[in-house]
């Protein structure tokens, strides 16, 4: 037997509480919202609220690095920091500086005659955004990163 027939009418659904469905969307807007405008007021000063992740992609000022081919990434947390180049495989961390708006993180590797290859990120909070400095023996670059945006609200709607 058919699920349904051409000669008849299709029947209605059943109708739902308009007045539930309604205030859990009011909910659910009010909390996605809420929570953009505190990032919003969050990236007017990054000195006040460094806290969270920050994206930019190095550029190169000397030397050979392959680390500008991609974005990289800072966690900024309470009391420790890393930082990604080109989120990569290597991620250098280190402790919030105890001078207030100084990031500073590192990683010592070695390299194929055993020597140290160190790593490291330094940067600052100017505005909205963080400018940094990232150093390896063959490579120097600066960044300047920033707060990814949010689009929570439109990945809730499915856009």
């Amino acid at each position: 037997m058919p699920l349904f027939r051409l000669d008849r009418p299709l029947p209605l659904p059943r109708p739902v509480s308009v007045g539930r469905a309604t205030m859990m969307g009011a909910l659910i807007l009010a909390l996605s919202t809420g929570g953009l405008s505190r990032a919003a007021g969050a990236a007017e000063d990054a000195a006040r609220d460094p806290l969270g992740i920050w994206t930019g992609t190095l550029v190169a000022d000397r030397g050979i690095c392959p680390e500008t081919r991609a974005p990289s990434t800072l966690q900024i947390e309470g009391k420790r920091i890393a930082f990604t180049p080109a989120d990569g495989a290597h991620t250098l961390r280190g402790q919030r500086d105890a001078t207030p708006g100084r990031f500073h993180a590192q990683l010592v590797l070695s390299d194929m005659n055993r020597k140290p290859f160190p790593m490291v990120f330094e940067g600052t909070p100017e505005g909205a955004e963080i400018h940094g400095t990232y150093g390896t023996p063959r490579c120097r670059a600066h960044v300047v990163l920033t707060r990814p945006q949010s689009h929570a609200t439109e990945h809730f709607l499915g856009h």
